[in-house]
């Protein structure tokens, strides 16, 4: 399969790494700075771009009939427009805000826990993510994801940075630490206990590994997808 990358920092090497021991062959590398490239020789195209340059990328694989894969957080004020913009093309598109099949998991254990707090009024939830210092947004877009569904099953009815100032608002830490791939932390507390569910990656593998896998998915198929469907939970 013919891949472009549209973004190539220490994600989109990484991608390129296991992309190529998968027999794949990348025909474009793009850096974060690029405006204009051609994206009518890949067969799908992977982007870890950067907030500003994800909605560029986006609608030029879309505009060109070229599957897009995107990893890039912080510009999902957007993300309707690009939905949009895939079903008039008729084309194929997967965002996430995690590859990681570990995190996918996380999230569907973090609704079912939301499920059984939901009620329980004594407890007060907050959510902490620690990444490299290289991350441009805050808070991830994976400490999003994880607070929509506890929003999604639970009387919250939106998030904040760093402090609650709103009523049933979650509280969201975002910490930035030299060589921390991503550690999310969902806690409910109470005066008696805490209960807490943890993920941690230990490399950018698991997030690279599934991009690619993600890739190889969407290559033949039509729509508007997720990891929840690449994954089949």
């Amino acid at each position: 399969m013919k891949i472009a990358l549209l973004g190539y920092g220490k994600m989109g090497q990484t991608i390129e790494k296991i992309a190529l021991s998968r027999g794949h062959e990348i025909v474009i590398k793009i850096d974060k700075d690029a405006e204009s490239y051609d994206i009518s020789g890949a067969e799908v195209a992977i982007d870890f771009s950067i907030p500003d340059a994800a909605v560029h990328n986006i609608s030029n694989c879309l505009n060109h009939s070229v599957p897009i894969i995107s990893g890039t957080t912080g510009w999902l004020e957007r993300y309707e427009e690009m939905e949009t913009l895939c079903r008039k093309k008729k084309g194929a598109f997967l965002y996430a805000s995690n590859f990681s099949l570990g995190v996918n998991i996380f999230f569907e254990l973090n609704k079912q826990l939301a499920k059984m707090m939901g009620n329980l009024e004594q407890y007060e939830v907050q959510i902490e993510e620690i990444h490299h210092k290289q991350k441009l947004d805050e808070p991830s877009g994976t400490a999003i994801t994880l607070a929509e569904g506890v929003i999604e099953h639970t009387k919250h009815g939106q998030w904040e940075l760093d402090k609650a100032t709103k009523e049933n608002s979650i509280p969201i830490t975002a910490i930035r630490s030299p060589e921390v791939p991503g550690t999310h932390t969902v806690r409910y507390g109470s005066e008696v206990d805490c209960i807490d569910i943890k993920h941690t990656a230990h490399t950018r593998q698991g997030f690279a590994l599934g991009a690619v896998v993600a890739a190889e998915w969407i290559a033949d198929k039509k729509g508007v997808f997720s990891m929840k469907d690449v994954l089949g939970i």
